[in-house]
């Protein structure tokens, strides 16, 4: 239960510090956009390799040839999507959520918080996380395309 054999031992320090090394390289060949935040299939991937990764260190029946083509794969489909999503309007409102307003001139959007399932103390939150105390200091607070919120105050121009 807490010790099998030196042998698996070596294994995860072998196949995990390969495995690590490829998914380095994968990653700085195929570019910064394969772990950005811009949408859900980008978290969905960044998930989805370290998972891979964790699958690979862990499990015997698990090749590292296996988990680096896993990650290759990976890799290729999340670049096939960004790809398709830069050149085509039509592609991209299928894998992308459009940014939504949830607070705007000093009031909530119930309707738009409603539908993104988002509570007026997360917006608070967001508000505080920037500085803003009340919500009379925010112009604007918006869900953007990766969840996250963005904040604009009050005292900022267009």
């Amino acid at each position: 239960m807490f010790f099998d054999s030196f042998a698996g031992l070596l294994r995860v320090l072998v196949v995990g510090t390969l495995a690590y090394v490829g998914l380095v390289l994968f990653l700085r060949l195929s570019g910064k956009r394969t772990l950005s935040k811009m949408n859900a299939f980008d978290l969905v991937v960044t998930v989805a390799l370290g998972s891979a990764l964790a699958t690979i260190l862990l499990s015997k029946d698990v090749a590292l040839a296996e988990g680096l083509l896993a990650f290759s794969l990976l890799i290729l489909l999340q670049y096939v999507v960004a790809w398709c999503s830069v050149r085509s309007a039509r592609f991209r409102r299928l894998v992308k959520s459009d940014p939504r307003e949830l607070f705007k001139d000093g009031a909530f959007l119930d309707d738009a918080l409603r539908a993104e399932r988002v509570t007026r103390d997360e917006v608070l939150a967001a508000m505080r996380s920037v500085g803003c105390g009340a919500p009379s200091a925010v112009r604007l607070v918006m869900l953007e395309t990766d969840g996250s919120m963005s904040v604009i105050p009050a005292r900022a121009k267009d």
